[in-house]
């Protein structure tokens, strides 16, 4: 098993920042990836972004050129760092991690954007 705890989340005004951290604990050692996801009311829930171990990135076209998602492998820890936020941006954030067989999702952490 895999446990993720997120943080981070908060009201922001339109063109504000603000940065995202999911730390895993457990079996760690078996994730291959990590990422995030968000969920606005009344949609389904979409990728944001995600990192595998080795570094390469995959961005949701909506965020590339805003966000940055990042990983610190020592700390088993993904960062989502969000710039020039829109009020489309207003939703739960989800941390995922992936390894071969499951894949396993936080708590979640609201983003408010709004003036």
């Amino acid at each position: 098993q895999v446990q993720l705890v997120e943080s981070g989340g908060g009201l922001v005004q339109p063109g504000g920042s603000l940065r995202l951290s999911c730390a895993a604990s457990g079996n760690v050692f078996k994730i291959h990836s990590m990422g995030w996801y968000r969920q606005a009311a009344g949609n389904e829930r979409e990728l944001v972004a995600t990192i595998t171990r080795g570094g390469s990135t995959n961005y949701a076209d909506s965020v590339k050129g805003r966000f940055t998602i990042s990983r610190d492998n020592a700390k088993i820890t993904v960062y989502l760092q969000m710039n020039n936020l829109e009020p489309e941006d207003t939703a739960v954030y989800y941390c995922n991690a992936r390894d071969y067989e499951y894949q396993y999702w936080g708590q979640g952490t609201q983003v408010t954007v709004s003036s």
